[in-house]
């Protein structure tokens, strides 16, 4: 969390408040909760990345699920959810997400 807080030049309770919020997501796979830097755009949260994360949430998939999800390559998608969402495409992503209900 410290790092995220600096990155982000936020409050720890802001940057809480984003993660509660749905505006990041991150695991703690390693021990220690991480979020993607992939996610992290220009010092702020990935602006689309919210309503994907809520549709994924919505499917029933974990954090850990909807972070693989989006890192990993998506055929319908050509690329990885998140490369299409850093692109603009996030009307795509979420029409696949929607899919994986």
């Amino acid at each position: 969390m410290p790092d995220l807080v600096e990155v982000l030049d936020e409050a720890l309770g802001r940057v809480r408040r984003l993660i509660d919020e749905h505006y990041l997501i991150g695991s703690r796979r390693s021990g220690v909760f991480a979020v993607p830097s992939i996610f992290i755009v220009d010092g702020q949260p990935l602006s689309s990345l919210r309503g994907t994360i809520i549709v994924l949430q919505d499917a029933g998939f974990s954090d850990d699920e909807v972070i693989d999800w989006l890192l990993a390559p998506e055929e319908e998608l050509g690329r990885s959810p998140i490369d299409a969402l850093l692109a603009g495409h996030k009307s795509a992503v979420r029409r696949v997400a929607r899919t994986l209900a």
